[in-house]
């Protein structure tokens, strides 16, 4: 039976904690559901109503430009050992880069990887916890390096023209560094 609460809670946090991927779901009007795993000690627990996690570039920038829409995204957490547990995040998100004011704050919360481009800044609105019967049992072997060791080779200007900001998503939403969404402020 699913449960909701308003914000994390320390069984929660703990779970969280020990899960070596999450996923993210996004999507605006008139696009695509993005749905995207991601790996690597990237998530945070800020307090019990705020995370953030910190994203490197890669195939698409679709979470920086439906955040820009409209700021809703879902954070999936599978517990892949005992006890079964499915945990959502949901929430209010905004891209913060390493131009912006709040960048410095929120940065010493993670060891920075080669091809960080942004950091995801959550309200969380709320948390629903569900059984997980139907999610196997898996263990852990490694991260893959891939991705970080392809950052670190590339070429810094090169790096910033492919991966460092997106200029649009795939459904041609703008995702510009200067593009933002602020929950509670009118939509231009």
């Amino acid at each position: 039976m699913a449960e909701f609460f308003d914000t994390l809670q320390d069984d929660h946090i703990a779970m969280i904690g020990r899960q070596p991927v999450f996923f993210v779901a996004t999507a605006a009007e008139g696009s695509r559901v993005n749905l995207s795993p991601k790996g690597y000690d990237a998530f945070r627990v800020l307090e019990p109503g705020r995370v953030a996690y910190l994203d490197l570039g890669g195939s698409g920038n679709e979470t920086h430009a439906h955040l820009v829409a409209n700021g809703r995204i879902t954070v999936m957490f599978c517990n892949f050992e005992q006890p079964a547990l499915i945990l959502r995040i949901y929430g209010q998100g905004v891209p913060v880069l390493p131009q912006d004011a709040q960048w410095d704050a929120l940065a010493q919360h993670f060891t920075l990887l080669p091809g960080t481009r942004q950091i995801f800044d959550i309200k969380v609105e709320s948390v629903q916890t569900s059984c997980g019967y139907g999610v196997p049992f898996m263990e852990f072997e490694r991260e893959r390096d891939t991705l970080t060791k392809h950052h670190a080779r590339a070429n810094p200007s090169e790096w910033a023209a492919k991966y460092g900001m997106q200029l649009s998503s795939i459904d041609g939403l703008p995702a510009r560094p200067t593009d933002r969404y602020i929950p509670g402020e009118p939509e231009e």
